[in-house]
């Protein structure tokens, strides 16, 4: 037993140099890896050899590890978190839908952050500092906006900028549909305020921070001189506001940016407002045709059927959700069209019983005739009694018109009296005297009513208008 031990090392001294050979080659690999995790160490460890590149091209193979760690978020500490600054150029607002209160937009969007294992000296690669790389070999930052609502379309074989220290310039267009809580009351002069918040979606704030690529007044200059003349819409102005969300225990970094758009009212105003207008102002000089000539009603009942039409043709131009305020002011004008029209009604009809069967005048109303159509030196302080009526003889009152029609005739003087005598002859002629006043009193009290309820007619159409158009100012 003894003799037998001192033999067994030799045959095992092989398998544990063996042993020794794995255990060197597993160190050198966790020191490698230890030296490419500490910080400090990119400028030496991963600066690619670009010796060549300005003779022959770039070479892929010098690239090759970095595109091996596209799917790692490149940093050499992992407590350290990735700063990625952002921009974007609003170039067009596509589509803006009241009813669902969506907002199309096409952007231009930009992102910049920093790669610390791409690095080269420019001076040996004959001035180059910034090449074209796929991004399909490249880590990109899962930036996305929250309100938007469909899924983007990118186009495929995107490139990015990758600068000889590190920095990644990444643009792509989006065509972003996202929600904007539209008010449409102040429609066509409506402005809206919408918000495109970017964050990440799976990185925290211990892994990602956002910041700006460009000052909001540079983005806002750069998007309102491409939108200048372009669409129905116009933008006011960008805003910017840094904020973070929680979800759950995790925090993400956020940029809200506070969009302003107004509508170019000049296609609604030239065909709603102006047609409209000439419509109502047709319809108040209407009231300047005579009453009994029978023309004017007919004429308010077509107008009126013209406006309607007038709003059936253009109701596709007035926005689909919501009541705006010029839905409002069209139904004050269909209002004023159907209130001139009962107007007319009771005039005519006024005129065609002082014409006919012309009833005796109350005492009260036959006053305030008098009031409103005398100066006050002339007229009585009260009526006249006895046989006379209501009121003054016919050539006591002055402005009033002769009746359209009498329905007897008083003889003159030097007509025969007819049989019967003198004192019924009497009494027949103050019978036509009397009704041929009533006749005269109820057309200048038709006349009246028309002058009053014409001015009555302006005022609520000037109060009507004058109230819409301040709420349109505000």
């Amino acid at each position: 037993m003894g003799l037998g031990a001192p033999g067994e090392s030799p045959e095992k001294s092989p398998e544990r140099r063996m042993e020794g050979g794995r255990s060197a080659r597993w160190g050198v690999l966790l020191c490698l890896t230890v030296s490419l995790l500490l910080p400090g160490r990119a400028d030496t460890t991963f600066t690619i050899n670009c010796s060549g590149f300005h003779r022959h091209g770039v070479d892929p193979a010098a690239f090759q590890a970095i595109f091996n760690q596209q799917a790692v978020r490149p940093v050499t500490n992992y407590s350290i978190p990735t700063h990625v600054n952002i921009s974007f150029t609003l170039s067009a607002i596509v589509e803006v839908d009241s009813r669902l209160h969506l907002l199309t937009l096409f952007l231009w969007f930009n992102m910049i952050w920093g790669n610390p294992f791409i690095s080269w000296d420019p001076e040996e690669c004959g001035n180059v500092s910034k090449l074209t790389v796929t991004t399909e070999n490249l880590w990109l930052p899962d930036i996305f906006i929250v309100e938007s609502m469909n899924v983007e379309q990118i186009p495929e074989g995107l490139s990015a900028y990758v600068t000889s220290d590190g920095h990644i310039v990444y643009s792509k267009p989006m065509r972003v549909t996202s929600i904007c809580n539209l008010n449409i009351f102040y429609f066509p002069f409506d402005q809206q305020n919408c918000t495109l918040t970017f964050s990440s979606f799976f990185y925290t704030v211990d892994s990602m921070l956002l910041g700006m690529d460009k000052e909001v007044w540079e983005i806002t200059d750069t998007s309102q001189n491409i939108l200048n003349t372009q669409g129905e819409w116009e933008l006011l102005g960008i805003s910017k506001a840094t904020l973070r969300m929680a979800v759950g225990p995790s925090l993400f970094d956020q940029i809200m940016f506070h969009v302003a758009i107004r509508r170019k009212p000049k296609l609604y105003v030239i065909n709603l407002l102006v047609p409209s207008g000439f419509l109502m102002a047709i319809d108040a000089l209407s009231f300047y045709l005579p009453a009994k000539s029978g023309n004017r009603a007919p004429f308010k009942i077509t107008l009126l059927l013209g406006y309607n039409v007038f709003l059936l043709m253009m109701n596709k131009l007035l926005p689909a959700g919501g009541t705006p305020l010029i839905s409002v002011y069209f139904a004050l004008c269909l209002s004023l069209m159907v209130l001139s029209l009962l107007e007319t009604v009771f005039i005519v009809y006024l005129m065609h019983l002082a014409t006919n069967q012309p009833p005796p005048m109350p005492r009260w109303l036959h006053s305030l005739l008098l009031h409103c159509t005398c100066p006050r030196k002339c007229c009585p302080t009260a009526p006249h009694k006895g046989k006379e009526g209501l009121g003054l003889p016919p050539a006591q009152l002055p402005g009033l018109k002769e009746p359209v029609e009498l329905v007897g005739k008083v003889p003159g003087p030097g007509e025969a009296e007819p049989a019967g005598g003198s004192g019924w002859t009497r009494a027949q002629q103050e019978q036509e005297a009397q009704k041929r006043h009533r006749v005269e009193l109820w057309v200048q009290f038709s006349h009246m009513m028309d002058t009053l309820l014409f001015r009555l007619y302006l005022l609520f159409m000037a109060s009507c208008i004058l109230t819409v158009i301040g709420l349109w100012n505000t």
